[in-house]
C-alpha cells in the first residue's frame, strides 16, 4: 500500500475539488497522499524579458499554491500521510514522472488559464491520454455516495478496467453498474427484403456474453453488488448518462503504440461529458 495517490494542483478552484477528492480517495484505500505542483516558468527563459523579482515570485506564488492544498488535504484527513513536490518545468512532464510510482493520478477538470468555456482542460485531456497509471479527472459535482459506474466494451480486454472497477466498489461498499452499450445499426441498402432485426434477441445474446465476462470478478467480489445495463445506444451518451448520479465513472484507454495516445473515443466522451469524477484505466 505504498503507491500514493497524486495529485496535482495549480491553486485553481478546479484543483481544489481535486485535493478534496484525492484526500478522501488516500484515506479510503489506506495509502500516502503526494501534492504535486509544476512552476511553469517558460514565459520568463528569455532574460530580456525576465522582471528582476521573477523567481522570488514564482517561489512564492508556488510555495503558497503547495501550501494550501496541503491545509486543505489535512482539513479533510489530519490523520493521512502527505508528501508535498514543487518542481519548475512542464507540467507534463513533471506530472508524469511524480506519478510513475503512484497508485493513481488525479486532477481537476480545468486548471488556470486557457477558455473558461472549454470542457476539459488540456493538461487533463493530455495525461489522461498518455499517463502509464490510473488518471482521475474531478469535477466540481461530485458525490460520495453513488454507484461505481464502468463501460464495457465486449471487443477488448477490460481486464485492467474492471479490475479497477470492482475494487473501486469494493473500498467504497457501492453498487457496480456495468454498461455496455449497443448502438443498433440497420444499413437499408444492404438489408436483404423482408429483413428485420430481433433485437431482444441481440440484447439476450449479448447479456449472456456480459454476464460470462463478469463471472469471474463476481466471484473474486462476491460483496459487491453488480447491476448490468445494456442501453441501445452509443457508448458516449450512455456512460453520460449513467454517470449523473453516480460517485465514479471508470472507462478504459485503448491499447496503442508507445507513441500514440491512448485515449479512444469512448474514454475521450466519457473524460468530457460525464457529470461525476472520471477514472481512465490504461490497458
Amino acid at each position: 500500500m505504498n503507491e500514493p495517490v497524486v495529485v496535482g494542483v495549480d491553486g485553481s478552484e478546479s484543483a481544489e475539488h481535486a485535493v478534496d477528492w484525492a484526500a478522501a480517495e488516500a484515506l479510503r484505500r489506506r495509502r500516502p497522499l503526494r501534492i504535486v505542483h509544476a512552476v511553469e516558468n517558460w514565459p520568463y527563459r528569455t532574460p530580456l524579458f525576465m522582471p528582476s523579482d521573477t523567481v522570488d515570485r514564482l517561489a512564492h506564488i508556488s510555495g503558497r499554491v503547495v501550501e494550501m492544498a496541503e491545509r486543505r488535504a489535512r482539513r479533510h484527513a489530519p490523520e493521512l500521510e502527505i508528501s508535498t513536490v514543487r518542481e519548475t518545468g512542464e507540467t507534463f512532464t513533471i506530472l508524469t514522472r511524480q506519478s510513475e510510482d503512484a497508485f493513481e493520478l488525479v486532477l481537476g477538470n480545468r486548471g488556470r488559464g486557457g477558455f473558461a468555456s472549454l470542457l476539459l482542460g488540456s493538461t487533463s485531456l493530455r495525461m489522461a491520454a498518455w499517463s502509464p497509471v490510473p488518471v482521475v479527472i474531478v469535477r466540481e459535482e461530485a458525490v460520495e455516495d453513488g454507484d461505481v459506474v464502468v463501460g464495457l466494451d465486449l471487443g477488448k480486454d477490460e481486464k485492467a478496467t474492471l479490475d479497477f472497477a470492482f475494487d473501486a466498489a469494493a473500498v467504497r461498499g457501492a453498487r457496480l453498474r456495468v454498461v455496455h452499450a449497443w448502438p443498433l445499426y440497420v444499413y437499408a441498402p444492404f438489408a436483404e427484403p423482408g429483413y428485420v432485426s430481433d433485437e431482444d434477441a441481440i440484447e439476450a445474446e449479448l447479456r449472456e456474453q456480459v454476464t460470462g465476462v463478469l463471472a469471474p470478478w463476481r466471484t473474486r467480489y462476491p460483496q459487491v453488488e453488480v447491476v448490468e445495463r445494456l442501453p441501445r445506444t452509443h457508448p458516449v451518451p450512455a456512460l453520460a448518462e449513467a454517470s449523473r448520479d453516480a460517485a465514479l465513472l471508470v472507462a478504459g484507454a485503448r491499447e496503442r503504440g508507445r507513441h500514440a495516445p491512448r485515449l479512444g473515443p469512448v474514454a475521450h466522451g466519457a473524460v468530457h461529458h460525464a457529470h461525476c469524477p472520471v477514472t481512465v484505466v490504461p490497458r
